[in-house]
């Protein structure tokens, strides 16, 4: 792998821990609110509903984490018993946060050992796409029917479901462009077809038109907000200040939207503040995991 990829793999880690942070402060919170309490919220400052210490992230980052040793353990495979027995075993460590659907699949493959939930209607929301940064790194280069499979190993754990396969689906096929094509030059607009892509499939991600502000953890939601505020801003800083301050479940669309920004832009684009910010013991493990997970690909 060159310089160029490793770079931007690493600010797209750190972009997602960062999104995290930033955006907990102010999640549950609607726009008004943010704008009474902060005028513009864009300083890592902890705090929010899970009185978090400053640069503390939460399962966004955490889950990513975990599923990236998993990968690694794995060899550089998307297994989902791996996948499944590294979200087990992150459940049981009591994570800061853990969303509903996740926790009940989880709880579910405790008893049964099948790291594949069933598909289900109701199980549309963003915890498979927001931590899906691993795979993404690790299937870098491999054909389409592979990372296919990836994909759905890890997020068939606790999210089966077409709209939040299609999601992962979108957001895998974005990094990969970046970090494989278009790099520095591109305009975030180059990435605008494969949203496009995954409207015509599944209408309900229609994003152009009105704002999509206090985004719910519904995928559909969550991603319509990443896109308007990745596509409607041209730096890093702008993007995630954007998305953090629709509020809502602003931690993931944090993280989401600084994962992609963070490719996009790479690490001299990071505010040095955010960095200095973020939680060390996170940032290390970041950069690490960044690194390990492009090794497996050269």
């Amino acid at each position: 792998m060159n310089a160029t990829i490793a770079d931007r793999a690493q600010a797209a880690y750190l972009g997602l821990a960062i999104g995290d942070a930033l955006g907990a402060t102010v999640e549950f919170m609607t726009p008004g609110e943010i704008r009474h309490k902060y005028r513009v919220h864009r300083d890592i400052r902890g705090g929010g509903w899970l009185r978090l210490k400053p640069g503390q992230v939460t399962d966004d980052t955490t889950m990513s984490l975990a599923l990236g040793r998993a990968i690694l353990t794995q060899g550089g495979r998307v297994e989902a018993l791996a996948c499944a027995q590294a979200f087990e075993a992150w459940m049981r460590a009591k994570p800061v946060d853990i969303g509903n659907t996740v926790r009940r699949n989880l709880v579910t493959f405790r008893h049964s050992g099948n790291p594949v939930a069933p598909p289900s209607e109701h199980d549309a929301g963003n915890g498979a796409v927001m931590r899906i940064l691993p795979v993404a790194l690790a299937t870098i280069g491999e054909p389409v029917e592979r990372v296919s499979t990836a994909i759905r190993a890890q997020a068939h754990v606790t999210h089966h479901n077409v709209l939040s396969d299609g999601a992962c689906d979108t957001l895998v096929a974005m990094l990969h462009a970046v970090l494989e094509k278009i790099g520095a030059g591109g305009t975030a607009q180059d990435l605008r077809h494969f949203a496009t892509v995954l409207v015509a499939r599944h209408a309900e991600y229609t994003f152009d038109g009105k704002l999509r502000d206090n985004p719910s953890g519904y995928v559909v939601e969550t991603m319509q907000a990443v896109f308007q505020a990745f596509f409607a801003t041209t730096n890093f800083e702008d993007c995630l200040i954007d998305v953090v301050n629709r509020g809502g479940d602003a931690d993931t669309t944090g993280a989401i939207a600084g994962m992609l920004a963070g490719a996009f832009y790479g690490l001299d684009a990071i505010p040095r503040r955010w960095r200095r910010a973020l939680d060390p013991n996170v940032r290390d493990a970041c950069l690490v995991q960044a690194q390990a997970l492009l090794a497996i690909r050269s």
